[in-house]
């Protein structure tokens, strides 16, 4: 009886879920899993005297319960989805704002809470549910959405910017601020809205760095190195760069790049230039394809899309994957100030696997099939 309950339903579940997509994200996990394999083994062995497979076991059982996670999501109906939406999303931004008091400093800002087997970024979390709680917002009218619901998605926006700012973290700050920025225009706001939320949005963050100059003056020495190379120290971008370069086409082979070595934090910040470097630029080029692709059928089934909710939301999470991927390789291509970005799927961090696998879930589960009983 039971074995014919999951087969009937895990029948239905693959009859009605985007397979184009779902096998795009699977795609990923498995390539971030062989990447972490690849990227890991000698920091763990050489660098910090542990097991080779230390970084890996990790890295694969944080993909395995990222890839649980996301089919758990995916399954969820639509109407309970949304009566649980804003109590996760305020639970989220709970932890995120914990960190402040009880939060792990690490090389001088406070990103962490101290779990009892590991570290956990509540922003990865925050994300995903920062959308779809701003979509939310935004599709309460039924026509044209109101300016009290954009100006509400506003000072929704300001909570984790604030958290952030303080931690302080501006890379995540400014993927937030885009990422809203994406939603609300998508939503149909007019220019004067634009332009009135800019203005506020501006004000907002002149005034945090003119009140906290010390706080922020890491941004100053990032962005003046930046433009001038000279005035900074560009070690890890110039090394990232310099990967690239010599990774060529087709690459040095797998274990031979030296970027892993030499540069902190290289399976993480910079790992898709430890993958050009080992792989060659061809691999890198197809894992970009990948996340282009996978937003290209997320925007195409949104614009088919009838309820405004599962629109604005799909088009918001495309957005958000599409801007960190981008903001990632920038910053490892040195178009970009170094922001501590990571590559959702691909970098190793069991916060960054399970915020990927939630934004995938909830991308797979707006995208299915739907009947009238579940809307």
């Amino acid at each position: 009886m039971l074995k014919n309950f999951f087969k009937k339903n895990s029948k239905n579940y693959w009859r009605n879920i985007d397979k184009t997509i779902f096998i795009s994200f699977l795609v990923l996990f498995v390539l971030g899993i062989f990447f972490s394999f690849a990227s890991t083994s000698s920091l763990a062995g050489e660098r910090l005297d542990k097991d080779y497979y230390f970084f890996f076991s990790k890295h694969l059982i944080f993909a395995i319960l990222a890839i649980f996670l996301m089919i758990l999501i995916s399954t969820i109906q639509l109407n309970f989805f949304k009566k649980i939406l804003v109590p996760i999303f305020i639970v989220a931004l709970i932890s995120l704002a914990l960190v402040l008091f009880f939060g792990v400093e690490v090389k001088g800002s406070k990103r962490w809470l101290n779990l009892l087997f590991f570290r956990f970024q509540p922003i990865e979390f925050v994300k995903p549910f920062f959308i779809v709680v701003v979509a939310k917002i935004l599709s309460k009218d039924n026509s044209n959405t109101s300016i009290a619901s954009y100006f509400l998605s506003f000072f929704i926006l300001t909570l984790p910017c604030f958290i952030l700012l303080n931690q302080p973290d501006v890379g995540q700050t400014i993927l937030l601020i885009l990422s809203w920025s994406a939603v609300v225009f998508i939503s149909g706001i007019k220019l004067i809205y634009i332009f009135s939320l800019f203005g506020i949005t501006v004000i907002f963050v002149t005034g945090l760095l003119l009140a906290f100059p010390n706080k922020f003056s890491y941004i100053y020495q990032r962005i003046e190195s930046f433009f001038d190379p000279t005035k900074g120290d560009r070690f890890q971008s110039n090394n990232a760069l310099d990967a690239i370069r010599e990774g060529g086409l087709t690459g040095q082979g797998m274990g031979e790049g030296t970027l892993k070595d030499s540069v902190p934090e290289a399976h993480t910040d910079y790992v898709i230039s430890v993958i050009a470097e080992e792989f060659g630029s061809i691999i890198s080029i197809f894992l970009i394809c990948i996340f282009l692709y996978v937003s290209f059928r997320i925007i195409k089934v949104a614009l088919f899309e009838d309820e405004k909710f599962i629109k604005i939301s799909l088009s918001g999470l495309a957005t958000l994957l599409i801007f960190q991927t981008f903001i990632h390789i920038g910053v490892n291509t040195s178009l970009l100030p170094t922001t501590g970005m990571t590559l959702p799927f691909l970098s190793y961090g069991g916060s960054s696997m399970i915020g990927s696998a939630i934004l995938a879930g909830i991308i797979l589960n707006f995208t299915r099939r739907r009947f009238l009983n579940e809307n």
